[in-house]
């Protein structure tokens, strides 16, 4: 799955509201920077910030079109989070330890 770091990056990503309401506008397709940055209120290197942690992330990916960045949600991305969520979040059986103290 992954390094602890390089998993806690999805996370990183989706635990900032204006990350979601990025994620949001993506959902409807590919974006200028230009169009996420006016409804968010940000400025140009606000905005680079928390595409810098979303693209990081693998859940956002990058395209330059002479000076503009435009970004998409990334297919790989979104299955690789959700399969890391399974991951993390389902119990494991065979590695379930017993309390040494109460033999539970």
């Amino acid at each position: 799955m992954g390094t602890y770091q390089e998993n806690a990056k999805v996370f990183k990503a989706l635990c900032d509201p204006k990350r979601l309401a990025i994620l949001e506008q993506l959902r409807s397709g590919e974006k200028c920077a230009c169009v996420l940055q006016e409804p968010m209120d940000l400025t140009q290197s606000g905005l680079s910030y928390h595409m810098k942690i979303l693209c990081d992330s693998g859940l956002v990916v990058s395209r330059q079109e002479g000076k503009w960045t435009h970004y998409r949600l990334s297919e790989d991305g979104r299955n690789e989070a959700v399969k890391l969520l399974l991951a993390i979040t389902t119990p494991d059986a065979e590695q379930a330890s017993k309390c040494p103290n109460c033999n539970k």
